[in-house]
């Protein structure tokens, strides 16, 4: 298959072209330093046609709703466009598990708005939603962190591992489109202040953890940002978490 992946020199594309190309498939990595630039649409006609499937793992760090919304819609809609005349006949996302219900959040609102494009338009699709991966736990820390006090809610958290993910997307881009949201989560579900405590042990950081009441990352209740039905479970369990009893789903 060709496969097309756009943010396909990032976090999540760079992995994901690795296996795919691995596997044996063709795979054009849509990014500005190989002249394709999905926020303007610069080459992307181009680099489209003869694709089977677009995987969108596009992201950005944009915390402000209105400004997330215009990203992440606008670079679907971009895609889906281009698609259409190409005859791509399957286009995944990486979304977010809970981005729909954790409403406090600027930022899972463009993944929702991006989702809602993905579902108007007539590509054919499959959506991706994944849980905080485990290298984003320590960011989350710094994100909570006041006065050199991380100030952690018991949130409930189930961090998945990229790779994963990444294995997930494979599967999905190479099969038939779904026309659904498929769900992906590790297979340990913490609260948030109890990994963060591990995780920066493990790290011999020095910061104390706070556990205070309120949201995390925009959750509205403590399983926001968890599944809550059926949903595949990664195989790889979170490296900080020594010592830190799981909590029952």
């Amino acid at each position: 298959m060709r496969i097309f992946i756009a943010g396909g020199r990032g976090h999540v594309g760079g992995r994901l072209a690795e296996r795919l190309r691995r596997d044996g498939h063709e795979v054009v990595a849509g990014s500005r330093s190989n002249g394709i630039d999905v926020v303007t649409g610069e080459g992307l006609g181009a680099a489209l046609v003869g694709v089977d499937a677009v995987v969108d793992v596009l992201n950005a760090q944009v915390m402000e709703a209105e400004a997330s919304i215009e990203f992440f819609r606008g670079t679907t809609l971009r895609l889906l466009a281009a698609e259409l005349t190409t005859g791509v006949r399957h286009h995944v996302l990486l979304s977010v598990v809970g981005a729909d219900r954790a409403t406090g959040n600027g930022y899972y609102a463009g993944k929702v708005a991006q989702e809602d494009a993905v579902r108007d338009e007539e590509v054919p699709f499959t959506v991706v939603r994944a849980t905080q991966f485990h290298d984003f736990v320590p960011t989350i820390a710094d994100w909570l962190t006041v006065d050199g006090v991380v100030q952690a809610p018991p949130t409930l958290l189930q961090p998945v591992d990229v790779d994963d993910v990444v294995d997930l997307l494979a599967e999905i881009a190479t099969g038939g489109p779904l026309g659904e949201v498929v769900d992906i989560a590790g297979p340990d579900r913490f609260h948030l202040d109890d990994l963060i405590r591990s995780a920066l042990a493990k790290e011999g950081d020095a910061r104390t953890v706070r556990t205070v009441d309120g949201d995390a990352l925009g959750a509205t209740d403590a399983h926001s940002l968890v599944p809550l039905g059926a949903h595949r479970t990664g195989a790889r369990r979170f490296p900080g978490a020594n010592g830190v009893p799981p909590v029952r789903a």
